[in-house]
Parts: C-alpha cells; structure tokens; sequence
C-alpha cells in the first residue's frame, strides 16, 4: 500500500469507475457460490437427499476454494498472469459449471463435483478481486476491501431471490446464477488495475507455521477462525430456517416465496455492513470493529432460534441484524494480516488464513444439519455462537498486544 501512496494524484484517474467494475463483476460472479443452498427446499421436494448429501452441496465449494487459493499461491498464478484474466477465466468456467448442474439429477454424485469445480474457481474471483482492489487503494483499504467483500455477500445471496423470481424449477438457478457468472468475465474487459499494482509475497510453504508461532499473528488468526465458525454455516442453513419458520404462520406456497426473498435480504443486507464496517475500522480500528461485530452476531445466534415459528417480521428484524453484523468484519482479519504480518511473508499469511477459515467452515456446514435433528431449530443455531465469543476473546488480546499499533494506523 505504501507504495501506492506516494504516486501522484493523477495515478488515481478512474479509480472509482474501475472500482465499481470490479464491485459488479465481484457481485455477478458469486451467484454461483450459494446456488445449490438457495435451491435446497426444492431438491429436498423432488428427492429424498440425506443430511450428508446436502450438506455437501455447500461443502464442496468450500473444499474446492481451499484446493484453488492453495494451488493459485503455490503457483504465483494471480503474479504471473494479469489477474483480470486470471479472474475472466475463472468466473466464465464456474459459471459453465453452474449451467452444466441444471442438466443433472438432485442426488448425482456429478452435482457435488461440479460444486467442487465451481469452488476451485472462486479462488480465481474473490483473492483475485481483493488484489485488484488493493491496486487502487490510497489509506481507504478497508473501505475497498469491505466494498469488495460487499459485492461477494449480495452476490452470494443473489441465488435466493433467482429462487424466488424462479418458482419451482430449481434448474433455473442454477441456469440464470451460471449466466450471471460468464458476464462477469466478460465484464473483466471494462476494468483496469490500480497504480499500486505490485508482485505480491510469494508463497512460502516453509513459513506456515510462523502463523501460529508469532502471537500477534496467532491471535488475529483466532479472531478469523471466531468469524467463519458462525459466518458460512448461518449463510448455508438460514434459507431453511426462515421458509421453515414461515410455514408455521402461513400456507406451504407462501412461505417459500417470501422465505426465499427474506433469505437474499438477510444475506445481502451484509453489504452494507461491509461498506459500514470498513469505514468504521479504517477510523476508529479494527479490533474495536471486529469485537462489536462478533458481539453482535454471537448474541444473535443465540436469540434467533426462539423467533422461530413466530410472527414473520420479528424473525425477519433479528435475522437481518444478524446478517448485518455476521459479514462486518470479516475483511478486516485479512486487513489485519496484512498489516501485522512480515512484508516477506504477506502472501503466506493470507493464504494460510483463507485455507484454514475455509477448512473450518466445513464442520459447522456439516453439523449444523445434525443440530436440527437433535436440538430443533430453537437450538441449533446457538451452537454458532460458540465461534464469535472465542473471536471476541481473541481479539481483545490483540488489542492489548503492543503490535496492534500497526493496525489501521495506530488506531488498533
């Protein structure tokens, strides 16, 4: 970033028409991270899909997104290609991914493994889009950032409401999320990197464990992992939630429509917690930041489930509060990385950051379904809330730490 501050005003023409291309082609390709969970109800209807199965569904973009940014930072792809292409590439194939799982049956083993295919590729959008951010940044990299990881979350819930605009015909999401996708690439000619662009750090596999060794390190890592303990598995299952708490006030056709049109808002209503939480963490800090967010979220993972089955609006209030506060920090732990970490060592960090977020994700995508079974949707989400109070801890040690001077300028 240093770098990028010194070069003159004029370096930065464009920046915000660039800016918002990348946002859009951020948004438009991450339709299809989240279009097997927006058309679950539906798959459920038409085949009998076990917990594991369905779970998978999700899982295996998870698992696919750990293998991409693994390979991509072993391989120095987004260093030794333009990223657009890089990011082009990889959108127009997930996007084919995504077409080619309409032509499937809902318990193919195919699915899974497309939803694989379309997650390796996600690895090409999302780090991608933050380098290309970063490009442009001049002391606003949280604001670029939590924009950036705005457009990933409405993106991300984006599925939902093609659900609901769809009716029943699951195929059509996936049909119209594969189309959104494939114009992202396209849009990737419209865009145009930041003066600030520079070879990132490379990989260093021999470093991984400097992650855990450095405390600073180890403490913003524990705060991220806090963070996508609740954040992919609320984003998975809160779609069967609502359309579940809603069929017990209104008929079964009802409750599916406007389940899923309160799905994409409490999901994409996250952006604007992005947008919020950047600013607020480039001013006042991002410990400070990151602590209130996961208070807020931990405690409504914990209260949501007794809303369930009540009056339609006062679930739809602590839900979006919840998908406010759940997706509001979470650029800035990467942010943290990057400004706590060794310049020689930036790239592992942050790779090493994602993978392991990612990898953990799986367990509570996995046994959240479970908890359903076991403890009913009263409790199942509480089991969420578990992540957010250790991040809490975490980073409040954090805070405490005289490293936490380079975040954010000195504002912790």
């Amino acid at each position: 970033m240093t770098q990028a501050l010194s070069l003159p005003a004029d370096a930065f023409a464009g920046k915000w028409r660039s800016i918002a291309t990348l946002i859009v082609c951020e948004l438009l390709a991450m339709a299809v991270w989240f279009a097997s969970a927006a058309v679950l109800p539906a798959l459920r209807a038409e085949r009998a899909l076990d917990p594991l199965f369905a779970a998978m569904l999700t899982s295996a973009v998870q698992v696919g997104f750990v293998i991409g940014t693994l390979t991509s930072a072993t391989l120095g792809l987004a260093d030794r290609t333009d990223p657009r292409l890089l990011f082009r590439l990889c959108a127009i194939v997930a996007g084919l991914a995504s077409l080619a799982s309409a032509a499937l049956a809902p318990d193919s083993a195919l699915l899974i493994a497309l939803r694989l295919v379309t997650g390796i590729c996600m690895a090409g959008v999302y780090p991608v889009g933050m380098k290309i951010a970063s490009s442009w940044a001049r002391a606003d990299t949280g604001l670029l950032i939590g924009g950036l990881v705005g457009a990933l979350t409405i993106g991300s819930a984006s599925p939902h409401l093609i659900a609901a605009l769809g009716g029943v015909d699951w195929r059509l999401t996936y049909i119209a999320a594969g189309a959104l996708a494939i114009a992202a690439g396209l849009g990737t000619f419209l865009m145009r990197l930041g003066p600030g662009m520079t070879k990132a750090p490379p990989f260093d596999p021999r470093a991984v464990l400097h992650a855990w060794t450095d405390r600073p390190l180890r403490l913003a890592n524990l705060g991220y992992l806090g963070h996508m303990w609740e954040l992919y598995a609320m984003w998975a299952w809160i779609g069967l939630f609502v359309q579940a708490s809603f069929a017990a006030q209104m008929d079964g056709a009802q409750a599916a429509v406007w389940g899923r049109v309160a799905t994409f808002a409490v999901i994409a209503v996250g952006g604007i917690g992005c947008v919020a939480g950047g600013l607020f963490a480039d001013r006042l800090g991002r410990t400070t930041l990151t602590m209130l967010a996961m208070a807020v979220s931990g405690l409504c993972a914990l209260v949501v489930g007794f809303t369930f089955g009540g009056a339609p609006a006062l679930v739809l209030v602590v839900c979006t509060i919840w998908g406010i506060s759940i997706v509001a920090d979470s650029a800035q732990f990467s942010a943290s990385i990057a400004e706590l970490a060794d310049r020689s060592y930036v790239g592992t960090m942050l790779t090493v950051q994602t993978a392991q977020g990612f990898l953990l994700t799986l367990v509570t995508i996995h046994l959240l379904p479970y908890a359903v079974d076991w403890l009913g949707w009263r409790w199942a989400f509480a089991t969420l809330a578990i992540g957010p109070l250790l991040g809490v801890v975490a980073m409040a040690q954090l805070r405490a730490d005289p490293a936490s001077k380079r975040l954010a300028g000195g504002r912790r």
